[in-house]
């Protein structure tokens, strides 16, 4: 099989301005690429954090309202070398978010943040899930960790 890559993901939203400032303010992610299709009636705009090839592609289509976020996508996951911090300026900024917790019998390691159109984004702490044999284990994810 000829080798893959993941490129992005593709997120409908609502409104362009709120969600790409989530992200960003949120996050830190950066606009790489933006396009415009005023004939077509939508935009595009790609954003990635640096050093990181995988984007979010924001999808805006002028003449769409609310999109229903259905149960079938669960969400997207980042890691964190500061989930308390990120927790902390979450709930600052106003964004719906959950307190930090983790897997029965395991240590708080994530948290959930609720985007503008109602998509789930995972803060997970500098650690995978892991699946060893039968049991669940924590792995660094982070260099410096």
């Amino acid at each position: 099989m000829a080798s893959k890559k993941m490129l992005h993901a593709c997120l409908r939203v609502e409104n362009l301005e709120a969600s790409q400032k989530f992200y960003e303010e949120g996050f830190g992610f950066k606009e790489t690429r933006r396009k415009d299709y005023p004939e077509h009636k939508f935009t595009l705009v790609y954003l990635a954090l640096e050093g990181d090839d995988f984007e979010i592609e924001l999808t805006y289509n002028y003449d769409h309202g609310p999109y229903i976020v259905g149960d079938g996508f669960s969400h997207l996951a980042l890691s964190s070398d500061d989930l308390e911090g990120d927790n902390a300026k979450h709930k600052e900024l106003g964004y719906p978010t959950t307190d930090i917790k983790g897997l029965p019998g395991s240590p708080g390691r994530y948290y959930f943040v609720t985007d503008p159109d109602g998509y789930l984004v995972e803060d997970v702490r500098c650690s995978l899930f892991r699946w060893s044999g039968e049991e669940l284990t924590w792995s660094q994810a982070c260099s410096d960790s």
